[in-house]
């Protein structure tokens, strides 16, 4: 099966801090995959530099076999984001923001649909700036599967939610994985990663300790409590501002 994302030797530095040093990471198409760490381990420069929208010091990036700063119009056309902090105009109305969105792609889903989907039919006709936080939050999420992507990218996706909301958004993109969707995404709910993720990779100042799946990851550690194992490749109480 081909790889729907591929990176290679992945390096970035700022000054003399490396914020990332040789990360290589390989997503099968239909694959769920989750990058973790601490706050400053190198999460966001990682992605960003996946995206193209940070140029890396050095290594290789390939989404769905295209160079995502070369071939970006082409390739943006299959890929969706959902970052964690998103912002729209003052007043736009929920089938409002959701129309501009499909204006921007050729192909896309119906987002009536998929705002059913996630719970927010009630809310189309309402002022984004009136919903909720995890309203919000689904919203984002829906508008980020709004290019009927092959690839989506979700950053702490189901922060701000309750346990319903959250297990309701793990279903829907259970769904949406089953239809052949390539998911990337960061989180700090352990439970939501077991939930979703087929293979991790986690890191610790910008070096990947962990690469492989969850089952691997525990059987490599003295632990057998997922979380426990995760701090214990991360130690995420010891981490550094966000990076």
């Amino acid at each position: 099966m081909d790889a729907a994302i591929k990176v290679e030797n992945l390096k970035k530095s700022y000054g003399n801090i490396t914020v990332l040093n040789d990360v290589n990471i390989s997503v099968k198409r239909g694959e769920v995959f989750g990058l973790l760490g601490a706050n400053g381990a190198g999460k966001s420069t990682a992605i960003e530099c996946i995206l193209g929208t940070r140029k890396p010091d050095k290594g290789r990036v390939r989404i769905l076999g295209m160079d995502p700063a070369e071939d970006r119009k082409k390739l943006f056309e299959n890929v969706g984001v959902q970052f964690q902090e998103s912002s729209c105009q003052d007043n736009i109305l929920v089938s409002e923001l959701c129309e501009e969105t499909q204006c921007l792609y050729k192909d896309t889903a119906d987002y009536k649909a998929l705002l059913g989907q996630f719970g927010l039919s009630e809310k189309i006709k309402s002022p984004v700036s009136a919903l909720s936080g995890g309203q919000k939050q689904r919203l984002f999420i829906v508008l980020s599967l709004i290019p009927n992507p092959k690839v989506v990218f979700l950053d702490e996706l189901t922060t701000g939610l309750d346990t319903k909301a959250r297990r309701d958004v793990w279903k829907c993109l259970s769904q949406l994985k089953e239809k052949g969707l390539t998911i990337f995404l960061t989180s700090h709910f352990m439970d939501e990663v077991e939930a979703l993720c087929d293979k991790i990779m986690i890191l610790k100042k910008g070096n990947a300790v962990f690469s492989g799946t969850i089952k691997e990851a525990v059987e490599n550690s003295p632990y057998k409590n997922f979380e426990d194992v995760y701090l214990w490749y991360a130690e995420e109480e010891t981490a550094d501002e966000n990076i």
